[in-house]
């Protein structure tokens, strides 16, 4: 059990950030501020994830109360040094997953943990192995699932990881969109 002097504010919509975050046993709140995830292309594809979720982190300043922390995170999938984030439309998640086919990637999560006084940020990288997929897989997994909110065109959770990804190395939880392990350290050790 992990006890704060803070209230804890996740700065994320995502189910997954919210389902994971309770995993941890801490008591939140949801709050969005929708930013801009705008980056220079000039940064290297590493630095992205952390880079967003500061600026993310950045949007609640205004909003903040001094017994507040807010969480904010980005996640993005870097294959053969291009970024994947969510794609437009059903063929750009076509064309992503086609990418990920038979292929290694990496699954960066960015995060910001920030109060008015103290701002700490990391981020974790998770390699992830990919088999070859099928036409009907990917076009199976697209219209069923409808991957477009997550980075990458794809949750691991869901039967595409089940049935596509033959390994992990790193953290399985940080390819859900929070390394809830990391993040639980750095809000004992930081907090």
């Amino acid at each position: 059990m992990l006890s704060l002097p803070y209230k804890i504010i996740l700065g994320s919509k995502s189910p997954r950030r919210q389902e994971l975050l309770k995993g941890l046993d801490i008591s939140f709140e949801v709050r969005v501020i929708e930013t801009e995830e705008t980056f220079s292309l000039a940064m290297p594809s590493r630095e992205v994830p952390e880079f967003l979720a500061v600026e993310k982190g950045k949007a609640h300043i205004p909003f903040m109360d001094e017994e507040e922390l807010v969480i904010t995170s980005d996640t993005l999938v870097v294959c053969e040094n291009e970024i994947l984030g969510k794609p437009k439309d059903r063929e750009h998640a076509v064309e992503m997953l086609h990418k990920l086919s038979g292929k290694q990637h990496e699954v960066i999560t960015g995060v910001c943990l920030m109060t008015i006084k103290k701002t700490i940020s990391f981020s974790d990288t998770t390699n992830v192995f990919f088999k070859h997929l099928t036409e009907e897989q990917i076009s199976y997994y697209v219209d069923k699932y409808k991957p477009f909110d997550k980075a990458g065109s794809y949750g691991i959770q869901e039967w595409i990881g089940y049935t596509g990804i033959s390994s992990i190395e790193g953290s399985y939880f940080n390819v859900m969109g929070l390394p809830v392990s990391k993040l639980f350290d750095v809000l004992r050790r930081e907090f």
